[in-house]
């Protein structure tokens, strides 16, 4: 419950990052739109697929010491690092991916149980193509997006242009949202289930769970909670001091990113919302010159990225031997 909260409140208003940054929509509505959309998103996508949250929840595996006790502290441990890591994330204003926490931080303290077996490779590999695929379309589709309305709309007088881009923006954060509680929402409920299930309250039939109705309807209450507290850091680090946007490009940014998001929800891909939404800001700069994007402050997210999976994968590993020598 703890992870879930974290991450509406560290991760979830980067759904709705630009459209505050573009003036399209105020801070408080914002984020009580992110509040709803999210919890819609976790609900309705797990109600009618919940492959993602299949993929999380087999793509490791607690039981290799076949010790019942050890495999809930091991679980409890990897949730606990990956909280530390968030929350050292927040307070610095960098929106690292509470997806690629979740990652890590689910195979370092399986690891500390039962090695790289522990590891399923399969599962593994759609997590590397999601972070691949995420970034090129992101990025390719923020640029290539906003080069093709700039063409389309090159002769529509600007106020009447930015009218249509106000009301899309808008539309197009609230999908962001949706899409947001889709592919995160799962991936906790997919972790919830693990911890049901080592505490022989779930079954696994077929490889997975069937995710009953009052964990998605809790994780995405939750979820919507983490969200209406706190934002407002992460929401200036990604859509106001990244790039400075207009409307149409962030109304290019979020398209993109939409199209993204759901293509990973429909294939059982985990992306990162973060990843995704942030590499789609990116190209949208780029399209308009490779200058107006703060690279700074790029970097510095790319850095974070890259050390979340050793990064927090540690912090899980120890926490798990330690936990699992007290408890």
């Amino acid at each position: 419950m703890g992870v879930i909260f974290v991450n509406g409140w560290t991760d979830a208003p980067n759904a709705i990052a630009t459209a505050v940054s573009t003036r399209v929509l105020k801070p408080n509505v914002a984020i009580w739109i992110a509040v709803i959309m999210n919890f819609l998103g976790a609900l309705v996508m797990t109600y009618f697929n919940a492959q993602v949250a299949e993929t999380i929840s087999n793509i490791v595996s607690f039981d290799a010491q076949g010790n019942i006790g050890a495999s809930q502290v091991a679980l409890a441990a990897s949730l606990f690092s990956i909280v530390v890591w968030a929350v050292a994330a927040w307070y610095f204003g960098i929106p690292t991916s509470e997806s690629h926490a979740l990652i890590a931080g689910l195979t370092g303290s399986a690891m500390a149980l039962g090695g790289l077996g522990a590891v399923n490779g399969q599962e593994w590999i759609k997590v590397l193509i999601g972070l691949v695929v995420s970034t090129i379309l992101g990025f390719g589709g923020g640029y290539l997006i906003t080069k093709f309305i700039a063409l389309i709309f090159r002769d529509v007088p600007r106020r009447k242009a930015n009218k249509f881009f106000t009301v899309g923006q808008a539309i197009a954060a609230a999908a962001n949202a949706f899409l947001h509680g889709a592919q995160d929402g799962q991936k906790f409920m997919g972790v919830f289930m693990l911890g049901l299930y080592y505490n022989n309250l779930a079954e696994k039939t077929g490889g997975g769970f069937t995710i009953p109705l009052w964990v998605m309807a809790l994780c995405s209450i939750t979820m919507g909670i983490g969200t209406s507290v706190g934002g407002m850091k992460i929401i200036k680090s990604v859509g106001m001091d990244m790039v400075k946007l207009e409307k149409y490009q962030g109304f290019s940014a979020d398209v993109s990113a939409a199209i993204v998001l759901f293509l990973a929800s429909v294939f059982g891909i985990p992306v990162s919302t973060t990843h995704t939404k942030t590499t789609a800001i990116m190209g949208v700069g780029a399209s308009r010159r490779l200058s107006s994007v703060d690279w700074r402050i790029v970097k510095e997210m790319i850095f974070a990225w890259v050390m979340t999976f050793p990064g927090c994968g540690l912090i899980a590993y120890l926490m798990a031997k330690l936990f699992v020598a007290i408890f």
